[in-house]
């Protein structure tokens, strides 16, 4: 991110540029349907001052954005979001916040080049809007977690109900999460990254 002054372009603000002691970043991408948090999460945990592409929702999206039980939701991400996380010294997420509307999946395909990983955020009183989102995954062989966004009088059911609702292995984790609180989210890319050096421990061969 450029910094302007009335000179000009002075280069990135020091609180964005990368720490020295930085060695691997990984790119993750932060799925769901329409409205279950992403843009949130993404504001929520980055250190750096978040990339969004939010829109005042119009007329446009009357009969095509499906906006049951979110009613009141005024904005929508038209392209991504991005933000930045170090997790410790030497490990830092990049993090891509995807697109809900269905018409604005094109977009994916871009977004998921190159992800490590995956975050799909589901809200219980709309699961059915992020099955998609995990179908696209299963088919990239991106691995990825399970998070439950912790919305104001939304339903709780116990994991094992919604695991069998969104007919998901017990190989993928699933964990609670609040996408508006930094610590939570943060647990939540924590998740991931364990869940990612699961899959590429290497178990020795019984002689």
């Amino acid at each position: 991110m450029d910094y302007r002054t009335s000179e000009g372009i002075t280069g990135p603000r020091s609180e964005d540029t990368l720490p020295a002691s930085a060695a691997a970043a990984v790119k993750v991408v932060i799925v769901g349907g329409f409205g279950v948090g992403k843009t949130t999460m993404v504001g929520s945990v980055s250190e750096i001052r978040p990339l969004t592409t939010e829109e005042t929702m119009t007329q446009a999206g009357v009969g095509v954005d499906d906006i049951a039980g979110i009613e009141r939701k005024t904005e929508t991400t038209v392209a991504m979001d991005f933000g930045r996380i170090s997790l410790n010294e030497r490990l830092v997420l990049y993090l891509f916040g995807t697109p809900g509307q269905e018409r604005f999946w094109f977009l994916w395909n871009g977004l998921f080049e190159g992800a490590l990983g995956a975050v799909v955020l589901i809200d219980t009183r709309r699961l059915e809007v992020s099955f998609d989102a995990v179908g696209r995954l299963e088919e990239r062989g991106v691995p990825f977690v399970v998070a439950v966004n912790a919305f104001p009088e939304a339903p709780v059911h116990p994991m094992a109900e919604l695991r069998a609702a969104m007919d998901l292995p017990d190989s993928v984790p699933m964990i609670d999460c609040d996408a508006r609180d930094r610590a939570s989210s943060r647990d939540t890319l924590l998740a991931l990254v364990r869940h990612l050096q699961s899959l590429h421990t290497v178990t020795p061969e019984t002689p």
